[in-house]
């Protein structure tokens, strides 16, 4: 890893990224507006992302409920997370963090710069842009959607 996860009770590390509709996606812009679930993940089209973000895909309601917006972010480039995007029935953003390699990951210590990737990293940050929750797993290991539940059911979800 290249630097520290912030810590809770922090302002969220803000980021603009492309989505894969190239689609400029800047963090601040949902700041007031929505809760945000940030996704690290290594690689689009690899069998444990597929199936988490498959998960996610199917469980709409578990962040709809919360007022929450998923961006899922990868290393990947723009096209290859449209290519996955569409292959795997995806609506969420899927945002590139493909250059400067890496940078939005690092921001949140989660790129493994060894392998050029992120390591599986979650972040929920509040509607006010602050991060309330945050998990990081090794690159073989899956996320409990389980533990996103509980950490949504905790926050302001009135969209006003």
């Amino acid at each position: 890893m290249t630097s520290a996860v912030p810590r809770l009770n922090s302002e969220a590390p803000d980021f603009t990224a492309r989505n894969q509709h190239g689609e400029e996606v800047r963090l601040s812009e949902f700041r007031g507006r929505r809760n945000v679930v940030l996704v690290f993940y290594p690689y689009a089209f690899s069998g444990v992302c597929t199936s988490e973000l498959g998960e996610i895909r199917d469980r709409p309601e578990l962040f709809e409920d919360a007022g929450a917006e998923v961006l899922a972010i990868s290393c990947d480039p723009m096209f290859t997370l449209r290519a996955y995007a569409d292959t795997s029935g995806l609506e969420f953003s899927l945002l590139s963090d493909f250059w400067p390699h890496g940078a939005i990951a690092s921001s949140y210590g989660v790129f493994d710069a060894g392998r050029g990737c992120a390591v599986r990293g979650t972040f929920v940050i509040d509607r006010s842009g602050v991060l309330r929750w945050s998990v990081v797993n090794a690159i073989a290991d899956a996320r409990d959607l389980g533990d996103y539940a509980k950490a949504l059911a905790g926050l302001d979800t009135d969209l006003g």
